[in-house]
């Protein structure tokens, strides 16, 4: 009798080792992340995550027709001592005037900079460009009509008669985080999730971006300074479809013809993958696409006390006054 039931679950045993075998042949493990999911079966991308990366947004003449390093070229250039204002040729070029002329103090080496330690890193492989499209890495050409508009505001914001010369974020009215490109500090976004609505609050001048899921876009005579920003899953991909965006404020000194689409996936368990394709006829000769990871942090994100009227706009008018007055003296 117990020989006779030895055999029987001996025999059991060897049949459910087989299933399982033939089970495991038949059903692959999926690739990819294995993904954390919200109650409605959505990839759950809600957290806080930080946009630092030493790549930066143009490809760096000395890299012209290399998209990515090796680990140990990476490292090498991980190494150097970045002075960030004078390798960003993306910065307007006022910009560069004013922090070589030591106006803004400390600038060069100021600690407040949140640039990153290490080149952003895709598919296994380290970037030399946000810019992924065009494969030269840079940003397009731009129109004539937008060269004109660049100019007029930079000689507006240098001259300052008014406070509205300035730019909203000289003001703290608004960053323009549409697309999302990192900056110098504040690098930090929160993501909050549900059925209908996505938010996205940056840590750059307090914005808070609602997109609404499966939505239609607002009118056209319906202007934001970040955009209208509707929404849409495409398999486990968030689509943001963003347009009717006000000037001045769009983004790179764009047109409201501004048109962005946005794509953020879980590419990790700890990273998400965010992929902008920026297209506005008026401001550049044609789409261009920037894609780069957004890292998990626990950092969180405390009041940016950027505030409308801060001395700030009044050192700037009161600047130019001045200026006025010692060309008027000579």
């Amino acid at each position: 009798m117990i020989t006779h039931l030895r055999a029987s679950m001996a025999a059991l045993a060897l049949l459910l080792a087989v299933s399982s075998t033939a089970q495991s042949q038949a059903e692959p493990k999926p690739e990819g992340p294995v993904l954390l999911r919200t109650p409605d079966g959505r990839p759950d991308l809600q957290g806080t995550w930080t946009s630092t990366t030493l790549t930066p947004l143009e490809r760096p003449a000395e890299f012209a027709g290399k998209a990515t390093l090796s680990d140990g070229e990476a490292l090498a250039y991980e190494k150097r001592g970045h002075r960030i204002f004078e390798e960003r040729p993306d910065l307007p070029a006022d910009t560069l005037a004013r922090v070589k002329e030591g106006n803004a103090i400390g600038a060069e080496d100021s600690e407040v900079w949140e640039t990153g330690a290490a080149l952003a890193r895709v598919n296994g492989l380290k970037r030399t460009s946000l810019i992924v499209d065009p494969p030269d890495g840079k940003i397009p050409d731009r129109t004539p009509e937008a060269k004109q508009r660049r100019e007029a505001r930079s000689k507006n914001r240098d001259r300052a008669d008014s406070f509205k010369d300035l730019s909203l974020s000289d003001r703290c009215l608004a960053f323009g985080p549409v697309p999302m490109v990192p900056v110098v500090y504040n690098g930090n976004y929160q993501i909050v999730q549900t059925p209908g609505y996505v938010m996205i609050l940056s840590e750059m001048i307090h914005d808070a971006r609602v997109i609404r899921m499966n939505a239609k876009h607002a009118p056209p005579s319906v202007r934001q300074w970040q955009g209208d920003s509707i929404g849409s899953w495409e398999g486990d991909t968030l689509v943001i479809d963003t347009t009717n965006f006000r000037s001045p404020g769009a983004f790179s000194g764009s047109s409201e013809n501004l048109h962005v689409v946005e794509r953020l996936s879980r590419s990790g368990a700890d990273t998400l993958l965010y992929r902008a394709t920026i297209d506005d006829p008026a401001t550049f000769t044609k789409p261009w696409t920037i894609e780069y990871p957004f890292a998990a942090t626990t950092d969180q994100i405390f009041e940016f006390a950027c505030h409308e009227g801060n001395s700030w706009v009044e050192d700037r008018l009161s600047a130019a006054r001045k200026a006025e007055g010692a060309v008027g003296a000579k």
